[in-house]
């Protein structure tokens, strides 16, 4: 494979990584927000045990630190690419990702 499509394709999965990773803020934050009011207003959908509901939003936060670990990595080298999520270049490998 030429170096132009090596670098096209690598970049076309740094995008797709940085799309899941957008969706995966998104819903966290959503379940969260959704829980958070459950916790406020427990009468919505009955006696919820707030335990139940401290754990979910536990589980939330836990999944998405999962996810994150394995979704955010370089396409060429693997290695994780930290928390800046607009990242012009990989810091271990030194390749383009934009």
């Amino acid at each position: 494979m030429s170096k132009k499509k090596e670098t096209d394709q690598i970049i076309q999965n740094y995008g797709a990584r940085q799309s899941r990773q957008y969706l995966a803020i998104a819903v966290t934050m959503l379940l969260l927000l959704f829980l958070v009011l459950v916790y406020k207003r427990s009468d919505i959908f009955g006696e919820v045990p707030k335990s139940i509901i401290f754990s979910a939003q536990i589980f939330c936060i836990v999944a998405f630190i999962v996810f994150s670990a394995f979704n955010w990595r370089c396409p060429a080298c693997g290695k994780y690419l930290g928390n800046d999520i607009y990242r012009p270049f990989c810091r271990h490998c030194r390749i383009r990702l934009k």
